[in-house]
């Protein structure tokens, strides 16, 4: 029980410190997490329709119409035409949007570095592998899915721990791509 009850303390601290509290600091508005979430990952991962955005957050095109309206009346999205498809609309992040994402991230970059100087970097490293080795044998309990999941937050790498369980990452295959240098960094 122990185990249990010390992974919703690191979880709920992990998600009121360093997402919550942190969002509140640089989001004008009060951005929602999932708004935030939707601005990050299109900031790392290019133009997106908002039914793919809808899907990657496992909600409905309507849900993500309100939250990217939000976004949009911020100034932190643009809608464009596709030059592809008439019908079809494409969200971009705007300077303003990529700027709170890199505040959040040199924030939370902040935060986290006086906590790991108290470890040594084999430390790190291994409550990184223990943590993913924990992550994944809970994930496996769960039946898989076919929708996104996103439990990386954004941080899209090839080397998923989840990919690995579901044959690669559902985003990157439905986008087409791989992750850049500047993704796989968290920039």
């Amino acid at each position: 029980m122990r185990l249990l009850r010390d992974s919703h303390i690191f979880a709920s601290a992990i998600r009121e410190i360093l997402d919550v509290k942190l969002l509140q600091e640089v989001s004008p508005g009060s951005l929602t997490p999932s708004q935030f979430q939707i601005l990050k990952l299109m900031s790392f991962n290019g133009h997106h329709q908002v039914g793919q955005v809808a899907d990657f957050l496992g909600v409905s095109a309507p849900a993500a119409t309100k939250n990217i309206d939000k976004l949009e009346r911020l100034g932190l999205v643009a809608r464009t035409p596709s030059k592809g498809d008439r019908r079809a609309t494409l969200l971009t992040v705007s300077r303003k949007g990529r700027r709170l994402v890199g505040k959040y991230e040199d924030l939370r970059a902040e935060r986290l570095t006086p906590l790991i100087e108290d470890f040594t970097q084999a430390e790190v490293d291994q409550f990184s592998q223990l943590l993913e080795r924990f992550a994944v044998s809970l994930i496996r309990l769960e039946p898989s899915r076919e929708s996104f999941c996103l439990r990386c937050a954004g941080y899209i790498e090839d080397d998923c721990p989840v990919g690995r369980i579901h044959g690669g990452c559902r985003y990157q295959k439905a986008r087409g791509e791989h992750p850049s240098a500047d993704t796989a960094a968290g920039v």
